[in-house]
């Protein structure tokens, strides 16, 4: 099955970059979102991003072809005709259940209905929906125009089928799929990469070393691109909480809760990158200034 025409919810830091990789393959996008500036913004952003990604010479089509396939929409109304439905939500079980119950409503019969949640039960979001055979995981990773792998995620009701269809759909927008046959909290990668984070923190905590050069630490020794912490402000510190908090209130298991100086730094709005101040502070174009 090709997938011509996708309907994205939530223009956020993945939402955007959902939509703009779907643009870049040459599907029809729908993005939605609450409020025109949260759509302007996100357009803003997608555009940048492909300029970039023409200067360096990874995309040879103009940049407006991509952008004319986008279309912000304030409804969910396009869904009726798309093939899929994405969400990109804010990571809270609640918030993602009544989206995915509208998005049932409206989706015309075959649409597969996918989210985008880092931790949440496929299988809970399902259960919203009159088609939980037709609802499945597709875990993109930020940035998402840059990582290549997406997790496509199957809830104890997803068809072997719309399973498939994901797995297809990933590969066609140039994606590699990882494909996760069980619905576990936290899926596969963050269940490697979230009790490396965790540590992290820890250590800073304790006092052991400092955010900086945990994060030099990692670049240099473990071939990693970016450190923990630098990752941790570019997706946001709220939504590394939500994603523990949601692994922890799943297993009760106590090793995903998270950590004092999150818990801390999430309470006084420290959320990184979108505030400007994170694991680390930010000069008002987004550049980086020192470690807090």
């Amino acid at each position: 099955m090709t997938i011509h025409s996708v309907l994205v919810v939530g223009s956020g830091l993945m939402g955007g970059g959902i939509a703009q990789v779907c643009a870049q393959a040459g599907i029809q996008v729908f993005l939605n979102d609450v409020s025109e500036k949260a759509l302007d913004r996100a357009m803003q952003s997608v555009a940048w991003s492909v300029d970039k990604l023409i200067e360096k010479k990874k995309l040879t089509e103009p940049r407006q072809a991509i952008l004319e396939r986008i279309t912000p929409s304030l409804s969910i109304e396009k869904a009726s005709g798309v093939d899929l439905a994405i969400e990109a939500v804010f990571e809270d079980i609640e918030i993602k259940k009544k989206m995915f119950a509208d998005l049932d409503a409206a989706c015309g019969p075959n649409t597969l209905i996918a989210s985008n949640t880092s931790s949440i039960p496929i299988t809970e979001l399902a259960a919203a929906t009159q088609r939980p055979e037709q609802v499945l995981g597709l875990h993109f990773f930020s940035p998402v125009p840059l990582m290549m792998a997406v997790e496509v995620i199957q809830g104890m009701r997803t068809s072997d089928d719309t399973a498939e269809k994901g797995r297809g759909f990933v590969t066609q927008i140039g994606k590699t799929p990882i494909m996760v046959r069980r619905d576990v909290a936290g899926f596969v990668i963050n269940r490697i990469n979230m009790p490396a984070s965790i540590e992290a923190m820890r250590l800073v905590e304790e006092g052991v070393a400092t955010i900086e050069d945990i994060d030099k630490g990692l670049r240099l020794a473990s071939g990693r691109k970016m450190g923990i912490f630098e990752t941790g402000d570019m997706v946001g510190l709220d939504v590394t909480y939500g994603a523990l908090m949601s692994m922890y209130h799943e297993t009760g298991d106590p090793r995903w809760y998270p950590p004092l100086l999150l818990r801390r730094k999430v309470r006084a709005g420290h959320l990184g990158k979108k505030t400007g101040r994170g694991w680390y502070e930010y000069n008002p174009d987004g550049s980086r200034s020192k470690g807090v």
